[in-house]
């Protein structure tokens, strides 16, 4: 180690950008798996649904325009020569936006479906709130579920840490940088099968289509790695003394993180939606697409035009229709709107008559 700092010492700064560019280069994996530090990422790479991508596509490599980017790679090159080494090694903040803006390059419908959708929301309409703030204090679990990747404290992201405001980033280039992105959701040195065209290649029926990507994890803050979603548990929802019916999508386990009741799971609590009334035990993603949390097909996507009691179920007076409503549609049931008791259901064939 000393002879390699002394020859590190005699190699002026110009010469170790285009050597640290070059020893970054990936050769289909496997200069990357020269170093024992990023041994174990590269095993995963070679398992993973990404494994016919080389390590450049979605980390970059010799021509990479970003100065930066070789910048960041000297700095590394010189704390690993000098003994300084992070084990295991992690992406940085600072290299989010690379490589979303990579991952876009493959999957430009579901790039342009989260961009357009409410989970591309930015740290400035996140943590700028005046409404929210004034009702709430900015506080480190905010970080859990919004801005999981910030390297720091809520203090070190907002001040003041009050409800009077008036409040300002701290880090003011992270304004309208998306507090969840891609890796907030998807693991990608995760193993599976690279996704195939079940049109073009092979047809799989229904019941052998898989119900969720094996990329699917929750990046754990506190440990700075994703979790996959078949470690996320399902709670165990009620109402009141109830238990209530739960869909079994396991993707679910990913939305109960942040969208999570308080510790009563009581429905409702908190930031709870689980179904329950007409609803209870439907899937989220039965109503919300995946990316861009649309809702407008819902209705349509499950039952016909008219409801069993005959009226149009878009039209009727919940959520779906007017946010103003008092019927919640994750929580309507047929007596909200039939205090008086619940009418038969109508004769189908009555129905075609009308």
């Amino acid at each position: 180690m000393k002879g390699r700092k002394w020859l590190l010492g005699l190699l002026p700064p110009a010469l170790l950008l285009p050597l640290a560019a070059v020893l970054y280069q990936a050769s289909g994996g496997a200069s990357c798996a020269r170093c024992h530090v990023i041994r174990d990422s590269y095993e995963a790479w070679r398992v993973s649904t990404h494994r016919n991508e080389n390590c450049s596509a979605c980390h970059g490599g010799l021509m990479t325009p970003d100065p930066a980017f070789h910048l960041a790679n000297v700095r590394r090159l010189v704390r690993h020569l000098r003994g300084d080494v992070n084990e295991p090694p992690r992406l940085a903040q600072a290299g989010l936006d690379d490589i979303v803006e990579r991952c876009a390059q493959c999957h430009r419908e579901e790039y342009a479906a989260w961009q357009s959708g409410p989970h591309s929301v930015t740290y400035a309409r996140i943590f700028l709130d005046k409404e929210h703030n004034r009702k709430r204090a900015l506080m480190d679990d905010c970080l859990r579920c919004h801005a999981m990747h910030f390297e720091g404290s809520i203090g070190d992201l907002v001040e003041p840490l009050d409800t009077k405001g008036p409040w300002r980033l701290k880090r003011p280039e992270l304004a309208n940088r998306p507090v969840l992105p891609c890796m907030a959701c998807h693991q990608v040195h995760r193993p599976g099968e690279p996704r195939k065209r079940p049109w073009v290649e092979r047809a799989v029926w229904g019941p052998q289509q898989p119900v969720a990507r094996p990329s699917l994890a929750l990046f754990d803050r506190r440990e700075m790695r994703p979790v996959s979603v078949r470690l996320l548990p399902l709670p165990q929802m009620r109402e009141g003394a109830r238990l209530v019916r739960m869909s079994p999508d396991p993707r679910q386990g990913l939305c109960y993180q942040c969208h999570a009741p308080m510790a009563s799971f009581l429905v409702g609590s908190g930031d709870d939606r689980t179904p329950i009334g007409v609803h209870e035990g439907i899937s989220c993603l039965a109503c919300h697409e995946r990316h861009t949390q649309n809702t407008r097909a819902s209705c349509a996507n499950c039952h016909p035009k008219m409801s069993n009691c005959g009226l149009d179920v878009e039209k009727m007076d919940t959520t779906f229709r007017d946010p103003s409503s008092r019927h919640n549609i994750h929580f309507v049931k047929c007596a909200d709107c039939h205090p008086k008791g619940v009418p038969p259901r109508r004769d189908p064939k009555s129905r075609q008559a009308d």
